[in-house]
């Protein structure tokens, strides 16, 4: 199966050869380095080849996207190296978020597109998009917040982000000559306001905090997401970071100083800071953490396993190559009986809670360990840690994380 590493790596030979995608997608590259996605097919009887685009300005995705059209039509009857291909949201959509993920995490591409092909594709991905209308946007919107969700001020927001995409599809729809107009634009002003905001639910005691894990072992649930969930618990950085988690991000596992390299591409920071090392997140694992994650290799198996695959996930969903879903921990919660008391991102501010009580003089190593900026005496943000300071924090840190985990598994 092609990869985007792959097809740009892809060297000339002596003689034009292809690499294969999958049902019958495949790379071209000649004997002068040409690239090119065709689609190998049967008509009438006879194999043939339908030619989709030059890489690289045809990605990836892109052909794929293009070879899925290319098949419908055949299973239609319809000759694809005859008839024009038409534009409907969901092929819109695709090359939406090919071009724009290069600019996201991997965790938010991901959830991007898993809130259009649950909410949006179903109702309308096979529309062309001159057909889609303001009433059709409004009823996949409204589906969405629907009354009776069962987490109402999320559904709202979800709506709403779900809005924001599809206009934002049909931005790129109209700045290429695909669609007239963006019909998702006035739907904003239909929707149901925004919930007052709230902060995320938390338990405060470790009491609550025990009797929360143990609830969850018991509850329904994959073994993915209950190792997540203990994972999230131990090491109180975001959900976002556990979720996107990777073999290759962790360092030292069956060593004497273990730690958790977080890229700073998947922190929550500016921009600028994301592509610099040097604002990578580092997490010291405690003994519990790294049980997690040994447990996670042997149990979950496959690929993933592979702590040298840096593609591999820790915490995988059902097709591998996804992440668990976003909202898996929290509903986990739910059947345990907690959702009502306890949000995945509030394990932050229960270690904030307890650890702040236990060791008042560690305040600013608690702040660090949650990934908050160094603040100076006066409770200023410090410009500069330097490198000892780095190395020392990292020390003080796995202190403080290792008596958390110490009390939270008791």
């Amino acid at each position: 199966m092609l990869s985007n590493a792959a097809v740009k790596a892809a060297r000339t030979r002596a003689s034009l050869y292809k690499i294969y995608d999958e049902r019958g997608l495949h790379l071209v590259i000649t004997r002068v380095g040409c690239k090119s996605f065709r689609l190998k097919f049967r008509w009438e009887g006879r194999e043939q080849s339908l030619t989709l685009g030059q890489w690289p300005e045809l990605s990836l995705d892109a052909a794929r996207l293009r070879a899925e059209a290319a098949r419908a039509m055949i299973a239609r009857g319809v000759d694809p190296r005859t008839a024009p291909m038409t534009m409907t949201f969901e092929r819109a959509a695709r090359q939406w978020h090919a071009g724009r993920r290069s600019g996201w995490t991997e965790v938010h591409a991901a959830d991007v597109m898993a809130s259009l092909e649950r909410h949006v594709f179903p109702a309308i991905g096979a529309d062309e998009l001159d057909d889609i209308d303001a009433p059709a946007v409004l009823r996949v919107i409204r589906a969405i917040e629907a009354p009776d969700a069962s987490d109402r001020p999320g559904a709202i927001a979800t709506a709403k982000r779900v809005r924001q995409r599809i206009s934002d599809v049909f931005a790129l729809a109209v700045s290429e000559g695909w669609a007239k107009a963006d019909p998702a634009a006035i739907v904003g002003r239909a929707l149901a306001p925004a919930p007052a905001v709230r902060h995320h639910r938390a338990l405060r005691t470790i009491d609550d905090a025990h009797a929360l894990l143990a609830a969850a072992e018991r509850a329904t649930g994959g073994a993915a997401t209950k190792l997540a969930s203990r994972f999230l618990a131990l090491t109180t950085v975001r959900l976002a970071a556990v979720r996107g988690a990777r073999w290759c991000e962790i360092e030292d596992l069956d060593g004497a100083a273990p730690l958790w390299r977080v890229p700073a591409a998947r922190m929550k920071l500016k921009v600028a800071k994301k592509a610099d090392a040097a604002n990578d997140h580092l997490v010291p694992l405690a003994p519990a953490a790294v049980a997690v994650l040994r447990a996670a290799r042997a149990e979950l198996g496959g690929d993933n396993a592979d702590l040298h695959d840096p593609d591999a996930l820790i915490f995988p969903g059902r097709d591998r190559r996804s992440p668990i879903a976003e909202g898996a921990i929290g509903a986990l919660y739910d059947r345990a009986g907690f959702g009502d008391r306890h949000v995945p991102h509030g394990w932050r501010a229960t270690f904030s809670t307890v650890m702040n009580e236990r060791r008042p003089e560690a305040r600013q190593t608690i702040d660090r360990t949650l990934g908050h900026a160094l603040k100076d005496e006066d409770g200023k943000v410090a410009k500069v840690e330097g490198a000892y300071n780095r190395s020392e924090l990292v020390d003080a840190r796995r202190a403080i994380l290792d008596e958390w985990a110490a009390i939270l598994t008791a």
